[in-house]
């Protein structure tokens, strides 16, 4: 990754967490006190998009959509389209299902969903709502060109088979569909997902939005996004 890459994503992270925790401002009021949730692990995050969100330490990066699971408050399930590599020099990683999980605003840990959970738990509509109410991720590093399919989970009317791991390196770009069963329902607030790597943790901060922050955010991104490159502009 390039230093200027690297400042470009660092830019971003700031912007991206104040953005999804700011009240609503009426336009004569002036911009928000930026803000941002802790993960509690060194790392960075980034902002693609209203619903897409990265982070990323010196190990591994994690990149997720989510307007799917902010267009389902209530429901039992949440689906994420989610990326994964891994970063510099780091050895070859077999990701397992055990190392994916949900956080969620109430503080829960809540383990990635199993295959036989997911098509038992009437997951068509959602994965028909995610064809359409979905965002790009293809947002990787440049060195990881090599397509690579991230298959714990199948469409039901898929004949891929799901796969309990998958093998990450700093080349592969990795991209699929992952699940979790939420028995309380999907809620407003600040949620987590849960990477561990080999030697490290990626926590990637999803806020689900109201609509009132949804609009928010929508309008006020580029606004927000200049006055934080205006910040972190290097000092003479």
């Amino acid at each position: 990754m390039t230093k200027k890459n690297r400042r470009k994503m660092i830019l971003a992270a700031s912007l991206c967490l104040c953005a999804l925790i700011a009240p609503a401002v009426s336009q004569a009021q002036a911009a928000p006190e930026l803000k941002m949730p802790q993960p509690g692990v060194p790392e960075i995050f980034t902002l693609e998009g209203k619903f897409v969100r990265a982070a990323y330490n010196n190990e591994g990066y994690v990149i997720l959509g989510y307007q799917p699971a902010n267009r389902s408050i209530g429901g039992k399930w949440m689906l994420l389209e989610i990326g994964v590599t891994l970063l510099g020099d780091t050895p070859n990683y077999k990701l397992t299902r055990d190392a994916l999980s949900l956080e969620t605003p109430d503080g829960k840990t809540i383990p990635l969903a199993t295959v036989s959970e997911q098509r038992a738990g009437g997951t068509q509509g959602l994965q028909e709502r995610a064809k359409m109410q979905r965002d790009s991720i293809d947002y990787f590093p440049s060195r990881a060109n090599q397509p690579c399919r991230l298959a714990f989970f199948a469409d039901l009317d898929s004949p891929g088979m799901p796969f309990d791991e998958v093998e990450l390196s700093p080349v592969r770009a990795c991209l699929g569909r992952i699940y979790f069963n939420v028995p309380e329902g999907i809620a407003y607030g600040q949620h987590w997902l849960n990477v561990k790597f080999q030697n490290s943790l990626v926590r990637v901060p999803f806020k689900i939005l109201t609509k009132d922050e949804e609009k928010f955010v929508g309008k006020n991104l580029k606004d927000i996004q200049k006055q934080v490159e205006e910040a972190f502009q290097p000092k003479n």
